[in-house]
């Protein structure tokens, strides 16, 4: 077939739930057992060339189904379409379901209807990607700045960021992108770990852990904190004798506290000189989280993994709300909303540290901010990538971290294709995994 009539044969969707509760990996106040998941969906199609590609929402647990559905509920619009018009315009995509009048009553633009949209964009930029032959990140960083414009969403933005803007950016970003390039491939891009940090890990681990980091060659960790005063003094105290004075030390509460509060807490943990504070009150609170930033200064103040669009985003620069902008590659509506909000954070001057951690957000984010090293802000400067070390054993393409820094990825797509044997074990409930979990678990019941 030749691969102008190539077209999208099947949207397949799974739901994907990994036990890490049982250790307490990625524990924190307010979400104190979470299982990493994933709505996963695949976009096949008859294309000889590249007949896949792949997405997923992360969530973490309970509710995953209910992601599936959203995206479940999108196949409809994708079904049929020509892989080359989708290859050469995702916008296209991206502004029908965003479009889409009866589904877009269900946000609009937010929440699980758009986290489903999301998924099935970023599928299509997999595709893309891999039909180009190219790592996502260099199929961004060497695409015209004109034809980038055109993918971005500037709808209620155009106050602080126009498509000249924008245009503006690209093209002077542009300067230097070869010499930065070559530093990208023989560095890497620099990392932070969460690893140490998990709020159910007691200090022993958080010690080992957070030693092992600044041998592997990272100059920040974070933890998580909110849940007990006198617990994270104990535990920062704990983590500072560890890492010593010249090691950052970032701090994330999980939308734990009030702004007051917040602000009590973080002043009581200054001590400890923590370089941010992430997530402090509610991520819809732009005010909030202005008024916080005013009263903790020098601590910076970071957010953005669960801003649920553009627009918040922008809101936040706006209102100087925010230090450190983390934005979070499946909340959104995919690449072509992150354009957007990495084209806000350069017009304001405001360093991107992407949100990542869960299942595959490092795979996904790192070609994001290796773009914009490349082709937007210029530099990596006060910028870091969030890394956990867990789950990624179950990508075909999984992160490699060196020396505290991604490597940049070298396989055609946007490293989101999951193991078929990984798909088999951990799709809930029927998985292999799953299905004996709860076969002893109700033995366990029968016997008791």
């Amino acid at each position: 077939m030749s691969p102008t009539t190539a077209r999208v044969t099947s949207v397949d969707t799974y739901d994907i739930r990994f036990p890490t509760s049982r250790e307490l990996d990625g524990s924190d106040a307010m979400n104190p057992d979470p299982d990493y998941s994933a709505a996963y969906v695949v976009l096949r199609t008859d294309a000889a060339d590249a007949p896949e590609g792949h997405g997923f929402a992360f969530t973490i647990g309970r509710g995953n189904d209910v992601q599936v559905a959203a995206i479940e509920a999108l196949r409809g619009q994708v079904l049929g379409r020509s892989v080359d018009a989708l290859c050469a315009d995702p916008a296209s995509l991206y502004r029908d379901l965003t479009g889409d009048s009866q589904l877009r009553w269900l946000g609009p633009e937010k929440g699980v209807a758009h986290m489903a949209v999301g998924a099935v964009v970023n599928a299509v930029w997999d595709l893309a990607a891999r039909r180009a032959r190219k790592p996502l990140w260099r199929l961004l960083a060497d695409a015209e700045p004109e034809w980038l414009v055109e993918q971005a969403d500037f709808r209620y933005l155009t106050d602080v960021l126009t498509p000249g803007d924008a245009l503006d950016l690209l093209r002077r970003g542009r300067k230097g992108a070869d010499e930065r390039r070559a530093r990208l491939l023989e560095r890497g891009y620099p990392a932070y770990t969460t690893s140490p940090g998990w709020l159910g890990y007691d200090d022993a681990k958080l010690t080992r852990l957070a030693r092992r980091a600044v041998a592997d060659g990272f100059t920040q960790i974070k933890l998580k904190v909110g849940a007990d005063l006198d617990d994270d003094i104990r535990r920062c105290r704990t983590a500072r004798a560890a890492v010593g004075p010249d090691i950052r030390l970032a701090l994330d509460a999980n939308q734990r506290w009030d702004v007051p509060e917040a602000i009590r807490w973080t002043t009581a943990l200054a001590a400890f000189d923590p370089y941010w504070i992430e997530e402090p009150t509610s991520p819809d609170d732009i005010l909030g989280h202005a008024a916080i930033r005013r009263a903790v200064a020098p601590v910076k103040v970071a957010t953005g993994e669960h801003a649920q669009n553009r627009v918040v985003v922008k809101q936040l620069l706006q209102a100087g709300a925010i230090d450190v902008l983390q934005l979070d590659a499946a909340r959104v509506g995919g690449v072509n909303e992150n354009l957007a909000i990495l084209l806000l954070a350069a017009r304001f001057g405001v360093p991107v540290c992407p949100h990542a951690g869960g299942v595959g957000l490092c795979e996904l984010v790192q070609h994001l901010a290796m773009f914009d090293y490349l082709a937007v802000s210029g530099t990596t400067d006060d910028r870091v990538i969030e890394y956990v070390d867990h789950l990624h054993e179950h990508f075909l393409d999984p992160v490699v971290v060196r020396d505290g820094h991604y490597t940049a990825p070298a396989a055609p797509g946007f490293s989101a294709a999951l193991r078929p044997e990984s798909i088999a074990r951990y799709t809930y409930p029927g998985g292999t995994f799953w299905a004996a979990d709860l076969a002893e678990r109700t033995r366990k019941e029968q016997a008791v």
